[in-house]
C-alpha cells in the first residue's frame, strides 16, 4: 500500500463517492477507513471505533467472522468465476438456493433468482412482476406504485419507485407508470394524526382510491419495504403491511416487499415481512446475505408465481434478464458460510434485545437534548430525528449535524447521517457495552451543540 502522505494527498481526487457532491468531497476528504476487528473500525490515523453503521446497514456478523473469509478463501482456490447463463451452473449456487427455499419458506418464497446486489435485486422484482402478469394474459399490468419516503436503489428502475426527491430529481425523467403513496411517518404526515393505526388506515384508503383512479388492470405491483431505511427508519404501525397485502389481493395486484436491508434479522425477525405477519410475491435481498464480504444478492419468489412461469410454454415464460456475476461461486459460498453462522449466532434474538436497550438510550438522550425531535426504531435500525425547534419540527441545520456526527466519531463511534437524522445500524452481534458505548457517544456528539 502507499505511504500514508500519499492516501491523504489523493483522497476524493481522482474518484467519486456515491451519494455526495464530488466538490464537497473534495473540500471536505472522507475518512479513511483502514482496517476492522469485530465490530470496531480503524481509520488511517489509527484511531479505533464502534462501527454503528454497519458498513452500510450489512455487516451483520461483524468484521472478525472467520468461517466466511474461509468460505471465500476456499472457493477462489477451487473455481473463482463461472457463469450460470443457460447451460451452466456451480455447486455452491445449487446448495444455496437449497437453504435460501429452506430459509424463506415460512414466507411462501422456495424459488431465487440471483444477482450482484440490491439495486440489482430491485430491479429484477420489477421485470418478473412485469412478466408474471404477461404470463397470465394481462399485458398492460405495467405500474408500480409504491411509498414517499421508500428507498429501493439506484437503477432507472428503483429510482423511479424511489420515494425521495434526492434520488429522483437529477434523473428525471424516469420509468413513466409509479405513483406514490403518502408514507406512514407518524412524526411528518400529510394527515394531522397522531395515532399509527389510524395513518395506517388512512394510506390505506389512499390506496384504494389510487387503484381506483388509475384502473387495477393496470397496477403491476406495489413495492414497499417492512421498515422504511434510508428515508429515516420509518416503522409503520403492525396493521400497515397486513392492510397493503389484503388490498393487493383484492385487485390483483403483487405486492413486492423490499428487504435489502430488513432481511435476515435485522429488525428482531428473520425478515421483515414475517415481522408483520405477511407473505410477499417477490423479495429482493442482498446486503447481509454475505455479512457485506462479497457483492451478492437474491430475489425470492412466491410459489405461485414460479409456477406460472414454469408451467408457462411460450416466449413470455423465458427470463430475458440476468447479470454477469449472477449466481457467483464465490458470492455462493460466501452466503453459504453467512447463512450457517447467522443462524448459528441467533442474530435476530440479539438485535430484538439490544434493539430494545438501544431505543431506551435514545429516549434518555430525547429527554435530555432539545435537538432530538423525535426517536425511531425496531431491532437494531433506529434513528434520532434533529430538530431546530420542537414545536415547529423545523429540522437540524447542515452544518449542526455535522457538528454532531465528529463529535460522535471523536467520542469513539461511527455513525451516519441523512439529511437531519443521525442513523444507527450496528452489527447484529453487538453487546450490552456496546449500546452503552453508543449511547455515550451520541451524547458527547449532541453536548457539542448544546454548547
Amino acid at each position: 500500500m502507499r505511504e500514508t502522505n500519499f492516501l491523504v494527498e489523493n483522497n476524493a481526487r481522482h474518484l467519486w463517492h456515491p451519494m455526495a457532491h464530488p466538490a464537497e468531497m473534495r473540500a471536505n476528504p472522507p475518512k479513511i477507513v483502514n482496517a476492522a476487528a469485530g465490530v470496531e473500525i480503524t481509520d488511517l490515523q489509527g484511531k479505533t471505533v464502534l462501527d454503528a453503521v454497519g458498513g452500510l446497514w450489512n455487516v451483520n456478523l461483524g468484521y472478525s467472522c472467520e468461517p466466511v473469509k474461509a468460505a471465500i478463501r476456499d472457493q477462489l482456490d477451487q473455481l473463482p468465476y463461472y457463469s450460470t447463463f443457460r447451460g451452466t451452473t456451480n455447486s455452491p449456487l445449487i446448495e444455496l438456493s437449497y437453504e435460501l427455499a429452506e430459509w424463506f419458506r415460512e414466507d411462501g418464497l422456495t424459488r431465487a433468482f440471483f444477482t450482484s446486489g440490491g439495486s440489482d435485486s430491485v430491479e429484477t422484482c420489477l421485470r418478473l412482476a412485469r412478466q408474471y402478469h404477461k404470463i397470465n394474459g394481462q399485458p398492460e399490468r405495467t405500474k408500480f406504485i409504491a411509498l414517499k419516503k421508500g428507498y429501493h436503489g439506484t437503477h432507472f428502475g428503483g429510482a423511479s419507485v424511489n420515494g425521495n426527491a434526492n434520488f429522483r430529481r437529477n434523473y428525471e425523467p424516469l420509468l413513466p407508470g409509479v405513483t406514490h403513496l403518502a408514507s406512514p411517518y407518524l412524526y411528518r404526515n400529510p394527515f394531522g394524526t397522531e395515532d399509527p393505526a389510524v395513518l395506517a388506515s388512512l394510506i390505506a384508503r389512499q390506496f384504494e382510491d389510487e387503484i381506483a383512479f388509475q384502473g387495477a388492470d393496470t397496477i403491476a405491483a406495489l413495492i414497499m419495504e417492512p421498515v422504511l431505511g434510508a428515508g429515516g427508519v420509518i416503522v409503520p404501525h403492525e396493521t400497515f403491511m397486513p392492510l397493503m397485502r389484503d388490498i393487493c389481493d383484492r385487485h390483483g395486484i403483487l405486492l413486492i416487499a423490499d428487504e435489502v436491508i430488513t432481511a435476515f434479522g435485522r429488525t428482531g425477525a428473520w425478515t421483515g415481512s414475517r415481522l408483520w405477519g405477511v407473505k410477499p410475491d417477490f423479495m429482493s435481498t442482498a446486503k447481509a446475505i454475505t455479512n457485506g464480504y462479497f457483492p451478492f444478492g437474491a430475489v425470492m419468489i412466491a410459489d405461485r408465481i414460479a409456477e406460472a412461469f414454469e408451467a408457462n410454454k411460450n416466449s413470455y415464460g423465458a427470463i430475458g434478464h440476468g447479470y454477469t456475476y449472477s449466481g457467483h461461486p464465490v458470492g455462493a459460498a460466501a452466503a453459504l458460510a453467512t447463512l450457517k453462522e447467522t443462524r448459528r449466532a441467533d442474530v435476530a434474538t440479539n438485535a430484538a434485545a439490544r434493539g430494545a436497550e438501544l431505543m431506551a438510550g435514545l429516549e434518555g438522550l430525547k429527554a435530555k437534548h432539545e435537538i432530538i425531535g423525535d426517536v425511531r426504531g425496531k431491532g437494531l435500525m433506529c434513528a434520532l430525528e434533529l430538530v431546530a425547534d420542537r414545536k415547529t419540527k423545523a429540522s437540524a441545520a447542515k452544518d449542526v449535524v455535522a457538528t454532531i456526527y465528529e463529535g460522535t466519531y471523536e467520542a469513539g463511534v461511527m455513525v451516519r447521517t441523512s439529511g437531519a437524522n443521525i442513523i444507527l445500524s450496528p452489527p447484529l452481534v453487538i453487546t450490552t457495552k456496546d449500546v452503552e458505548r453508543i449511547v455515550a457517544a451520541l451524547d458527547a456528539g449532541l453536548a457539542k451543540v448544546a454548547r
